[in-house]
C-alpha cells in the first residue's frame, strides 16, 4: 500500500462518488480507484443509507490522492475551491477542458475555469500562465491578462502572443 499524502482532497457527493471516481480516473493518466468501502448496518439511524450501499471510494489523478464520500444532499459543490489541472501543452489543455467540461455547466466556463457534471470547479491552465501575467506593472502581463480575461478556454498561443505585443 502506497503511503498516504499528508493533504489530500476529501469530495462530497450525494450518491455519484464510485460513478465520478470513474469518470475522473478515465480522463487523466496514472489513475485509478484504489478502494471502495461500504455502509454497514452500524449507524443506519445516522447515516440513512443502505447497508451494502457505497460509503467512500479512494482513487488516485495521475498519482494524486482522492477521496470521494456519499454523504447525501446536505452539501454542494461551489466555486469556493477548484480543482487546478496545469498543462504543459495546448493538446494537454483542449483534453482535459473538453473531457472535464463532459455534460458539465456550460455557463460557467471562464477564463480556464469550467464545472463539471457533478458540480466540481476545476481550472484547466497552461502551466506558463503564472508566469505571464506575474506582475501587474508590466504591460506585457497586462495584455495577457486582458486576453485571458476574455477567454472560455484558455489558449496558450493567444496568450503568449498578447504578452509579446
Amino acid at each position: 500500500m502506497p503511503a498516504l499524502q499528508k493533504i489530500a482532497p476529501c469530495l462530497w457527493f450525494d450518491d455519484q462518488a464510485e460513478e465520478a471516481a470513474a469518470f475522473y480516473t478515465g480522463i487523466f493518466p496514472d489513475s485509478k480507484i484504489t478502494a471502495v468501502s461500504r455502509y454497514g448496518e452500524a449507524g443506519r439511524e445516522i447515516h440513512g443509507r443502505t447497508p451494502g450501499s457505497v460509503m467512500v471510494v479512494a482513487f488516485e489523478l495521475d498519482g494524486q490522492p482522492f477521496t470521494a464520500l456519499n454523504g447525501g444532499p446536505v452539501f454542494t459543490f461551489n466555486e469556493a475551491i477548484s480543482l487546478q489541472v496545469f498543462c504543459d501543452t495546448q493538446e494537454e489543455l483542449d483534453h482535459y477542458w473538453e473531457r472535464l467540461g463532459e455534460g458539465g455547466d456550460e455557463r460557467a466556463k471562464q477564463c480556464g475555469w469550467l464545472k463539471d457534471r457533478y458540480g466540481v470547479s476545476w481550472q484547466v491552465v497552461p502551466r506558463v500562465l503564472p508566469e505571464l501575467v506575474q506582475d501587474p506593472s508590466s504591460e506585457k502581463s497586462q495584455r495577457a491578462m486582458a486576453a485571458m480575461l476574455g477567454m472560455k478556454k484558455l489558449d496558450i498561443a493567444e496568450l503568449r502572443s498578447a504578452y509579446d505585443g
